[in-house]
C-alpha cells in the first residue's frame, strides 16, 4: 500500500478523517492503524455512563471489522508503530514490518497526566482515558461505596456527578479554590460547587495530595494540609498531555503538541496531525467540535484541495446534570472583565472587553437557555 494514506490512531480524530475522506474519494486506499482493538465509540460518554445506564460494551458503536466495512478502509488493530522514516516515507511496526505511505496522519491523542505521589498505595490510583481504562474502572466499582477524585476540572466534575448520582460517596481534591477553576469566575464556581455539593459530593479546595497509602481495605489520601481521606478507589483526573514522542523521535517540530499549520500539516509536507495531539496556531483543543472541524478540513486537503482549518466559537457543555453548565472561555491573555448576573436558579457570566464586545461566557443552571444567542456574538476561535 505504498500509495495509501495511513492514519495512526483509532479515536474520534482518526475515524473522522477516514469518514470525511471517503465522502470525497471512494477509491483512495486508506489504512488505519490502532494500538488497541480499534473500537469506535464516543469518549465523552465515559464520564456519565453510570447514570445513563451504559455499560462499556453498550458504549461501543462498532468494532474494527464493522468500521472497516462501513468506511471501506483497511484497519489493523493491536498494531504498534515504533518509528517514522519521513525521508523515505515509511513507518515501522513493532513486528518490524515496514509500510510506505503517500501521506501520513497522526491522530494519536493525549495521555493522562500522572502526578508522582508518595506512598505504597499510589500504584492503585486509576485514570480513565479510553474504553479499556473505563472497563477497569467499572470492574473496580463493583461492591464499592466510595471514590476519591484528584482534580476538579471538567472531567473530574463530570465523573463526580455521575458517581454521586448513582449512590457513591465522592470526595474531590483540587489545588484550585473552586470547581472548573480555569473556566469559571468565582461566583459561577461557587454556584456549581453548591449544586454538586447538594448531591453529597465533598470538595477539598486549595489542597493537594501528598501521599496515598493503604488503610486496611481502603486507600488513604494524606493532604498537604494534614487532612486525610479514606476511599475504596482513587481516580486521578488532572488533565492531559498531547502525545508527541512519536513525532519528536521522527524529527518533527513539537511544542506542547505536534506543531501544525492551518492545513494541519507538520514540519514535514507529507505528515499531518489533528485532535488532542496537535497544536494549531498555538492552540491545543481537546474537544469534539474542534476535531470535527479539523477532520473535515484535513480530508479536503488530503484529497488535493488545500483547506485551512477554521474554528468558529465552540462552547463546551459540561455533563453535570446537577448543574447544567456551558462554557466558552475567553482566549488566554485577552483583556476584559466578567459581568455576573444571578438569575432564578442560574448564573450568567459574560466576559467583555473595554468596548463591550463579548469574548466568552459561562452559563449555569437555567441560564444555559441563552447559549445559542450568546454564541452568535462570540468571535471565532480561529478565523
Amino acid at each position: 500500500m505504498t500509495k495509501s494514506i495511513i492514519i495512526i490512531g483509532s479515536g474520534l480524530a482518526g475515524y473522522a478523517v477516514a469518514r470525511e475522506l471517503r465522502k470525497l474519494d471512494a477509491e483512495r486506499p486508506v489504512l488505519l492503524l490502532s494500538d488497541n482493538r480499534a473500537d469506535f465509540y464516543s469518549k465523552p460518554m465515559l464520564s456519565n455512563a453510570l447514570s445513563t445506564g451504559k455499560t462499556p460494551d453498550s458504549i461501543i458503536n462498532g468494532d474494527a471489522v464493522k468500521m472497516a466495512g462501513q468506511l471501506d478502509i483497511a484497519i489493523r488493530p493491536n498494531c504498534q508503530v515504533v518509528s517514522i522514516d519521513k525521508q523515505n516515507r515509511m513507518i515501522t511496526l513493532n513486528n518490524r514490518e515496514q509500510l510506505g505511505y503517500e501521506k501520513l496522519v497522526l491522530a494519536i491523542g493525549a495521555e493522562q497526566i500522572r502526578l508522582p505521589f508518595e506512598g505504597q498505595g499510589a500504584e492503585k490510583i486509576v485514570t480513565v482515558n479510553d474504553i479499556d481504562d473505563y472497563r477497569i474502572f467499572r470492574d473496580l466499582l463493583v461492591d464499592k461505596k466510595s471514590v476519591a477524585i484528584i482534580g476538579a476540572g471538567l472531567i473530574g466534575c463530570e465523573f463526580a456527578n455521575d458517581l454521586a448520582a448513582t449512590g457513591y460517596q465522592v470526595n474531590v481534591v483540587d489545588i484550585a479554590a473552586q470547581p472548573l477553576g480555569r473556566l469559571l469566575p468565582p461566583d459561577a464556581g461557587a454556584f456549581l460547587q453548591q449544586k454538586l455539593g447538594a448531591l453529597g459530593i465533598t470538595f477539598h479546595f486549595n489542597a493537594s495530595v501528598k501521599s496515598v497509602d493503604y488503610a486496611g481495605e481502603q486507600l488513604r489520601l494524606m493532604l498537604e494540609n494534614g487532612a486525610a481521606i479514606d476511599s475504596n478507589i482513587v481516580l486521578s483526573s488532572v488533565g492531559l498531555n498531547p502525545r508527541i514522542k512519536m513525532a519528536q523521535e521522527a524529527g518533527l517540530q513539537v511544542n506542547r503538541g505536534i506543531v501544525v499549520n492551518r492545513l494541519l500539516q507538520t514540519s514535514d509536507a507529507h505528515i499531518f496531525a489533528l485532535g488532542d495531539c496537535a497544536e494549531v496556531a498555538g492552540k491545543v483543543l481537546p474537544f469534539v467540535m474542534p476535531i470535527t472541524h479539523a477532520a473535515r478540513a484535513l480530508a479536503a486537503t488530503l484529497n488535493g484541495s488545500d483547506t485551512p482549518v477554521h474554528y468558529p466559537a465552540m462552547p463546551v457543555m459540561v455533563k453535570t446534570p446537577a448543574c447544567p453548565t456551558i462554557v466558552s472561555p475567553p482566549e488566554a491573555g485577552k483583556a476584559g472583565e466578567w459581568e455576573i448576573e444571578a438569575i432564578e436558579d442560574g448564573i450568567k457570566a459574560l466576559f467583555k472587553d473595554s468596548t463591550g464586545s463579548l469574548l466568552g461566557f459561562a452559563l449555569l443552571g437555567k441560564a444555559v437557555a441563552e447559549k445559542i444567542a450568546l454564541t452568535a456574538q462570540l468571535p471565532a476561535v480561529l478565523e
